[in-house]
């Protein structure tokens, strides 16, 4: 497969409304989206989903297009086969900015799936035809307002609630919420706001029979995390500390985890999050597909990639319209509590220019 260029472009998505997490308040999404463009005329999109600022993680979106620009692009261009499995050997020798090799291979991956005609869900092995939709509550104001808030989400079919968590809103929201609506599949996530001397306070969510706590202490500590795995009964899953399928394995053998969420932007694309599905289930520990409030076209591929067998669990797929009132691909819509996965060639859906050209804010070409 031969590439004739990239596009770079920039988009922004106001959100419905404030996502707040311990690490921060969103109210818009500034969101990179890359296209791969080849001399046959097929092309492929692929979306980064780096922050604006480096809150979640080192990347941020200015960062990651100019990784992408200078570094990224010329090192697919100088391939006499743009494939995006032989691209990883010229990315692996730059270090770090998994979310943008990510945005880069997966637009490579959904041009080459293109041309021959395959699903990205076919592709990676999936084994369903539509995935089980959880949603993620961020930190409010007050309890009444996120009862309300995770009541409306019950009512639109939400099949997993999760809530974000910090010092000061942890024990009180989650009892509030299971005294509320009883036995519903409720989990938290922390956004890595704790430490191990907190396990103490953290052992207070045990009687409330969680699915499971994300990410509780910095990402990094992967020995704290085993230590306080031994400390709480609740099961502890790692998000950030979850960067290659060497991580995941390193992190389950040292009893640090026992789910995984696998986010393909923070492993460097759908390649390795498959490699991370993998081991995970060779060790017989359930995965979950994360969600970093893509557009549709991040949407479409964490899809496709929680149709796989592994993904037993409800991931952070929520249907288009818990974050964008419009779009800019035809919207998920949730139906009985699924997401259908797309059946489309590549990642199965497709930009509609108009809603892209509306939230447009810049573009940029870069040829061979």
């Amino acid at each position: 497969m031969k590439v004739t260029g990239f596009e770079l472009r920039r988009i922004a998505m106001p959100l419905v409304s404030p996502f707040r997490t311990s690490f921060g308040v969103e109210h818009d999404r500034d969101v990179l989206l890359v296209r791969a463009v080849t001399e046959d005329g097929a092309e492929g999109w692929g979306e980064c989903v780096a922050m604006a600022e480096p809150l979640y993680s080192s990347e941020y979106v200015d960062g990651a297009a100019e990784v992408i620009r200078r570094f990224l692009i010329p090192a697919v261009l100088s391939l006499p086969d743009a494939d995006p499995y032989l691209a990883e050997v010229p990315f692996a020798k730059i270090k770090g900015h998994p979310m943008a090799k990510a945005a880069v291979q997966t637009a490579l991956l959904d041009a080459k799936l293109r041309i021959v005609g395959t699903p990205l869900a076919a592709h990676l092995g999936a084994v369903r035809d539509r995935v089980p939709a959880g949603v993620s509550v961020g930190i409010m104001d007050s309890i009444p307002e996120l009862l309300e808030a995770v009541a409306g989400y019950l009512a639109e079919g939400y099949l997993r609630i999760k809530l974000k968590i910090q010092p000061g809103w942890d024990v009180a929201p989650v009892r509030a919420v299971r005294e509320r609506f009883g036995d519903i599949a409720l989990q938290v996530d922390a956004n890595t706001a704790y430490t191990l001397a907190d396990a103490r306070h953290l052992a207070k969510l045990d009687p409330f029979e969680l699915l499971l706590m994300e990410q509780p202490l910095p990402e990094d500590d992967i020995r704290g995390h085993a230590e306080l795995a031994k400390q709480v009964r609740t099961p502890i899953c790692l998000d950030e500390s979850i960067t290659s399928a060497r991580a995941a394995a390193d992190a389950i053998a040292l009893g640090a985890t026992s789910v995984v969420n696998i986010k393909p932007g923070r492993v460097g694309g759908y390649l390795e999050a498959r490699r991370v599905h993998d081991v995970c289930a060779a060790n017989g520990v359930p995965v979950w597909v994360g969600g970093m409030l893509e557009t549709g076209i991040g949407r479409a591929a964490n899809v496709a990639l929680a149709a796989l067998p592994g993904c037993v669990l409800p991931g952070d797929t929520s249907a288009s319209d818990r974050y964008f009132r419009r779009d800019i691909t035809a919207p998920f819509v949730l139906a009985d509590g699924h997401l259908a996965v797309p059946t489309g060639p590549g990642v199965g859906v497709d930009p509609d220019p108009a809603a892209l050209a509306e939230v447009t804010t810049a573009t940029e070409w870069i040829a061979r």
